[in-house]
């Protein structure tokens, strides 16, 4: 107790000192500035915080130690106890023994009953001492305490687990929620779009900034329309000078209306925009495209779509890797960039979930050294690495990839489409692709999320 009285005082100096230490510096540096003057503050606050979060601890601790103190106290009395109990008992027995061997013939009776009334007593004494023996075990015995407390976090952990799962899947089902006034937004988009044909027709012939290298490009794939539409949105209203950004958005054939419309209604301030269906570029079809072969597979349909709840939330580590979404050819458009768009040098993709807070421009500066893909790595202990997205059981993954290596994010990548044309990474691709995800459809999905 004297060392948690002492460590609570050496808080108490920190907590105290630290401030007036700052205040003592201010004043002696005089014309220091604001910015020290605030620095401080906000440092002598973080200590303090940092005090107060250390007392509590120790307080909690310090509650802890006396009840098991006071346990152990009590413990101790009643074992005390009942050996003086049951130390007297017995040489009450002792004596009782003796008296019944030299007692008179004539009174054998009263001997018996005074041995009988002691072996009751020392049995009730015994029974009560192994009781108490047992109770105050995990209080003496380590090993037994450390068991009990590895078997309260092993179920601890269990519970976390569960939880942890559960909230994995509401989360995704939130995400993919839609607020009820916007239930009928695409529909809504789509009939504008029926009514009023000329008013969102793409411009022919298309406007020449669309192939003009000398312009910033972005990629936005997604059938979202809201979400597209935040994106282009936020863009251009941190862009410095909107007439120089070019918008590539690609949807699907059913959303195709729905996008024409709110990104047509938008005030895009002079920004450049297209707005285009998968299915328009006609070289993505089976024959030359790997994964479309493969999105054909009976048991990847089964793999998506034939999952009860249970199953659904028995791995949260791959939970949303479950998405459908994964089939959508939306999803594999980013690696056929350089064939989408062949008149340019760099382009900027940009996924759906993204909300551009300040002007992009200076991406366009970056010396990409030959690299194919400038991205933000989201490498942070086991986060995003290898193993977590490949499939490191199959034999030519396992000789080829490092499985600690480091991902990154794919919500803002920059391409050097040129340095992509010379590596080739559109055949490495298709390499992987007939190699790996072939092999076992069960990988598949790991071959996919990239």
């Amino acid at each position: 107790m004297a060392d948690g009285a002492a460590a609570v005082l050496l808080i108490f100096l920190v907590v105290v000192a630290a401030p007036v230490a700052s205040a003592a510096a201010a004043a002696a540096g005089g014309g220091g500035g604001a910015a020290a003057v605030n620095g401080d503050r906000l440092r002598a606050e973080q200590i303090r915080k940092q005090a107060s979060d250390a007392a509590a601890s120790a307080g909690a601790l310090a509650a802890a130690s006396r009840r098991l103190h006071l346990d152990r106290a009590r413990h101790l009395r009643l074992l005390s106890s009942l050996h003086r109990n049951l130390t007297a008992t017995l040489r009450e027995l002792a004596a009782a023994a003796s008296a019944s061997e030299s007692a008179s013939v004539s009174d054998p009776v009263s001997a018996g009953d005074e041995v009988r009334r002691l072996d009751l007593q020392a049995k009730d004494l015994i029974r009560a001492a192994r009781a108490a023996i047992a109770d105050a075990k995990p209080l003496f015995d380590p090993q037994l305490k450390i068991q009990q407390l590895k078997d309260a976090i092993f179920a601890q952990n269990e519970l976390l687990a569960r939880a942890k799962k559960r909230g994995a899947f509401a989360s995704l089902i939130a995400a993919k929620s839609i607020p009820k006034p916007l239930h009928c937004l695409a529909v809504r988009l789509t009939a504008e779009r029926i009514a009023e044909p000329e008013k969102f027709a793409d411009p022919v012939p298309p406007p020449p900034a669309l192939d003009d290298p000398a312009l910033f490009h972005y990629a936005i794939f997604s059938d979202n329309v809201l979400a597209a539409s935040v994106v282009v949105r936020s863009a251009v209203a941190n862009s410095l000078d909107p007439s120089k950004h070019v918008f590539h958005v690609v949807t699907d054939r059913m959303n195709l209306g729905a996008m024409q419309v709110i990104i047509g209604l938008m005030d895009l301030k002079g920004a450049h925009y297209e707005v285009k269906a998968f299915e328009d570029y006609k070289f993505l079809n089976s024959s030359y495209v790997p994964v479309l072969r493969q999105l054909e597979s009976a048991n990847l349909q089964k793999f998506y779509f034939e999952n009860k709840l249970e199953n659904a939330t028995k791995d949260a580590s791959n939970m949303k890797f479950r998405n459908p979404k994964y089939l959508s050819m939306l999803n594999h458009l980013r690696f056929y960039l350089p064939e989408m768009y062949p008149k340019l040098h760099r382009i900027l993709f940009l996924d759906d979930d993204v909300v551009v807070q300040r002007d992009l421009t200076g991406l366009w500066k970056i010396d990409m050294d030959g690299k194919v893909n400038g991205a933000v790595e989201t490498c942070f202990g086991s986060f995003h690495r290898y193993w977590q997205y490949m499939n490191f059981s199959h034999p030519l993954i396992k000789a080829k990839f490092n499985p600690n290596a480091c991902g990154w994010a794919y919500g803002m990548n920059f391409f050097d489409l040129d340095s992509w044309r010379r590596e080739k990474s559109t055949e490495q691709y298709h390499y992987w692709q007939n190699q790996v995800c072939l092999t076992k459809w069960y990988i598949f999905f790991s071959c996919l999320v990239v």
